[in-house]
């Protein structure tokens, strides 16, 4: 099968609810977050730091295929402000949610009004997480059809 437009692949009889490029430099984080989306039907991709986010989105034909993006916020290299800064400035209709370990309302505040849909703490409840990718993808898609 091809595509199941506007966003998610189909392969064989499953189909995906969108891609997600989860950012964080704890491969734990990283490895429960792919558990958890991939259960519920996302297709996950995985960087450990703002620099390889920017390789992953900027790899392939279409740098577009990615539905959302969660990121950390403190990482080596290049750290999650300035992956969103970046991601913002080149793909502003990618949905961006924030997922860190610190608690920081001027940081939060500031990047809401820089773009990003969510900023959630970690331990974050699965659900609100699952529900935050959604809405974040619903959203992007809702911004396709004007």
């Amino acid at each position: 099968m091809g595509m199941a437009w506007p966003f998610g692949l189909s392969t064989g009889d499953k189909v995906s609810l969108g891609r997600v490029l989860v950012v964080d430099d704890e491969d734990s984080i990283r490895s429960v977050l792919r558990m958890m989306l991939t259960q519920a039907g996302y297709d996950v991709e995985e960087a450990d730091d703002g620099g390889k986010a920017v390789e992953v989105l900027n790899s392939g034909d279409n740098p577009l295929m990615l539905d959302a993006i969660i990121c950390d916020i403190r990482m080596p290299r290049i750290n999650g402000v300035e992956a969103i800064a970046y991601f913002r400035a080149q793909y502003p209709s990618l949905p961006v949610i924030v997922l860190t370990g610190y608690h920081d309302e001027p940081l939060a505040s500031s990047l809401r009004r820089q773009g990003i849909v969510e900023f959630l703490e970690k331990p974050a409840e699965r659900e609100q997480i699952l529900a935050s990718v959604a809405q974040a993808i619903a959203g992007r898609r809702i911004s396709f059809y004007p």
